[in-house]
C-alpha cells in the first residue's frame, strides 16, 4: 500500500486511489485493500498509535476517532469505531485522532488535561478513545454559553468502556473541561481544504480480483447492482464490519452506498417521513423522535453513539436481524420499504420483507432506496420498549412496539410488533385482533394477553430463556395498558419505577 501526504495542487484524484484528510494533511491512498480497517491503517501504516484495539467490533471504544465531512456543504464531526470503519470510506472526508488534539506548544487539550487532573485513567488503554469522545462533544459546544449536564457525557459515552478507573473521575473530567481556558477547533480552515478537495468521481478500486465500488448516485449504484448481484452492499459497515474482523469471512466484490447522495436524503412531508437508506441512524432517530418524543428512550438505547453515527436506518433494515431494535417499531407505525432496481420501483409493507431467519423478498438486483414512516395519527396511543441485560450498548433480548387508534374508549386499530420472540420481526396478530373494536380496559388486556402467548413459540439462548421471552412480552402489554388507559395512566415516573421491577423479573 502506497500513502503520501501531498499538497493541495496533487489532490485530483483518480478513481483508483482515495484521498482524505488525516489530522488536518491530505492524504492518498493507492488502490488499498477495501476491507483493510481505519484501525490497522492507523496503527500498521500511518504511525498514529494513539488509537487501540480493545475488542474489534464496535463495542469497547478503544479505537474511537473523530470523521468530518460536508453536509450541505458544512463541516459535521463525529465519533466512529475505527475498527470496523473500512479504509476506502474515508474518501473525500477528514479523519481526526487523539495524536491532533496535542497543541502546537505542546500543551495538552482541555478534554486531555481534564482527564490527568481528574485522575480519569489508570491502565490508560481506553484513555484515548473517552479523549476523543470528550473532544466531539467539546467541540459541539465551542459557540455555546452553557456546558452539557453529567447525564448528556454519560449518554456520549455510552460506546466507551473502561474496565478499572471508574466512570466518576471520567464524568468530572467531562466537566471541568468546559472550565478550562477555550481551544476553538479550525473548523473553518478544515471546511474550506474539504471544499477544495473532496473528489465528485466514483471511486473503482480492484485488490485479489475483487472490485470496490463507491458510485455517487443512486442510477451508478443500480447498474452496478444489476452487473454484480452477488456483490456484498456496504453502508456504516456496523455489522459487515465484524463480518470480517470476527468471522474472517471474504466479501468478494463491495459496493459501498454511503455516497450515492439520494440515499442520504432525509425528508418529511405532510404525510410521512421519508428516510434514505444511507441516513445514518443518528438521523433517522432524530427526526422521527421529534415526531415521535416516545422514541426517545430507544434512540438513546439503540447500540451506542459511534455506532448510531455510522450504521444506517437502511443498513439496520436490510440486515433483517430478529433482535433488530428498529424493525418492532417500524412494523407498528405501519413504515413502508421502497425498493429499486435499474429498471423498476415497488413499495411494500415492511413486514412483508422478511419471509423467513435472515431472508427478504427482495430481488438479486434491487436495493433498499428509503423508508417511509406515516406521521402519528390522530388518538393515536404508541409505545416501543426494549429488554436487555445492560442499559447501554446491549442486544436486546425482547423489542416490543405498540400503536392503537383510539374512539373514545374503543380500539378501532392495533399494530403491535415485537423483535426476539420468532426468526423474524412480526406482528402479532392474534393479540391485534383481541384488541381491535373492543373496550381499551382491563378485561381486554386479560383477552389479549392470552392471545399474545399464541402468537409466537420463542427459543431460549444466551440473551434469554423462552419462558422470559413470553412471559415479558404479555408484561410490556400490561406496561403499555398502565401508560395508555382511558383513566389515571400511569405518570413517567411511576412508568420507571414499573419498568425497574419488570426487567428484575
Amino acid at each position: 500500500m502506497n500513502i503520501a501526504i501531498v499538497s493541495e495542487a496533487d489532490m485530483a484524484m483518480n478513481k483508483h486511489s482515495i484521498s482524505f484528510l488525516l489530522n488536518g494533511e491530505p492524504v492518498v491512498v493507492e488502490n488499498p485493500n477495501p476491507t483493510r480497517s481505519v484501525l490497522s491503517f492507523l496503527r500498521e501504516d500511518s504511525g498514529n498509535v494513539g488509537t487501540k484495539e480493545g475488542c474489534a467490533e464496535g463495542d469497547c471504544g478503544a479505537c474511537t476517532v473523530v470523521i468530518g465531512e460536508l453536509v450541505d456543504n458544512q463541516l459535521q464531526t463525529r465519533t466512529v469505531n475505527a475498527c470496523i470503519l473500512f479504509l476506502p470510506t474515508l474518501h473525500g472526508k477528514a479523519l481526526f485522532t487523539v495524536e491532533y488534539l496535542r497543541q502546537n506548544n505542546g500543551d495538552l487539550h482541555p478534554a486531555q488535561q481534564a482527564m490527568v487532573d481528574c485522575h480519569g485513567s489508570q491502565c490508560g488503554f481506553c484513555t484515548p478513545g473517552f479523549v476523543m469522545s470528550l473532544w466531539d462533544k467539546y467541540n459541539e459546544y465551542e459557540n455555546q454559553e452553557t456546558a452539557p449536564g453529567r447525564q448528556e457525557l454519560a449518554d456520549h459515552l455510552s460506546g466507551n468502556l473502561c474496565r478499572c478507573t471508574g466512570y466518576k473521575p471520567i464524568l468530572d473530567a467531562g466537566s471541568k473541561m468546559f472550565q478550562m481556558p477555550r481551544v476553538n477547533f479550525p473548523r473553518q480552515s478544515v471546511t474550506e481544504t474539504l471544499r477544495e478537495n473532496v473528489s465528485a468521481d466514483a471511486v473503482h478500486l480492484m485488490h485479489d480480483e475483487h472490485s470496490y465500488d463507491a458510485p455517487r448516485t443512486l442510477q451508478q449504484a443500480c447498474t452496478l447492482r444489476a452487473s454484480k448481484p452477488a456483490a456484498t452492499l456496504l453502508a456504516g459497515g456496523t455489522d459487515v464490519g465484524l463480518w470480517v474482523n470476527k468471522l474472517f469471512r471474504p466479501l468478494g466484490d463491495i459496493i459501498y452506498l454511503g455516497d450515492v447522495t439520494e440515499l442520504n436524503k432525509l425528508e418529511t412531508g405532510s404525510n410521512d417521513i421519508r428516510i434514505g437508506a444511507g441516513v445514518s441512524l443518528t438521523d433517522a432517530y432524530a427526526e422521527v423522535t421529534r415526531h415521535y418524543p416516545q422514541m426517545h428512550e430507544m434512540w438513546k438505547r439503540f447500540a451506542s453513539v459511534p455506532v448510531r453515527n455510522s450504521g444506517t436506518l437502511g443498513g439496520n433494515v436490510a440486515n433483517g436481524s430478529p433482535i433488530g431494535d428498529s424493525m418492532p417499531w417500524l412494523i407498528a407505525l405501519g413504515a413502508q420499504v421502497h425498493l429499486v432496481s435499474q429498471n423498476a420501483q415497488r413499495s411494500l409493507p415492511l413486514e412483508e420483507l422478511y419471509v423467513g431467519y435472515m431472508k427478504k423478498s427482495m430481488q438479486d438486483d434491487e436495493l433498499i432506496e428509503a423508508i417511509s414512516i406515516p406521521l402519528p395519527a390522530t388518538n393515536q396511543q404508541f409505545r416501543t420498549y426494549k429488554l436487555s441485560k445492560r442499559f447501554d450498548s446491549d442486544i436486546s433480548a425482547v423489542c416490543a412496539a405498540f400503536a392503537i387508534t383510539l374512539e373514545g374508549t374503543k380500539i378501532t386499530s392495533a399494530r403491535l410488533a415485537f423483535g426476539g420472540m420468532a426468526a423474524t420481526a412480526c406482528r402479532a396478530t392474534a393479540c391485534e385482533a383481541a384488541l381491535t373494536g373492543h373496550d381499551w380496559n382491563t378485561t381486554t388486556l386479560a383477552n389479549a394477553q392470552s392471545a399474545l402467548l399464541t402468537d409466537f413459540a420463542p427459543m431460549s439462548d444466551m440473551r434469554a430463556s423462552a419462558s422470559y421471552r413470553s412471559r415479558t412480552s404479555v408484561n410490556l402489554l400490561q406496561r403499555f395498558f398502565l401508560e395508555t388507559r382511558i383513566d389515571a395512566p400511569l405518570t413517567e415516573n411511576q412508568t420507571s419505577v414499573f419498568a425497574r421491577t419488570q426487567e428484575a423479573v
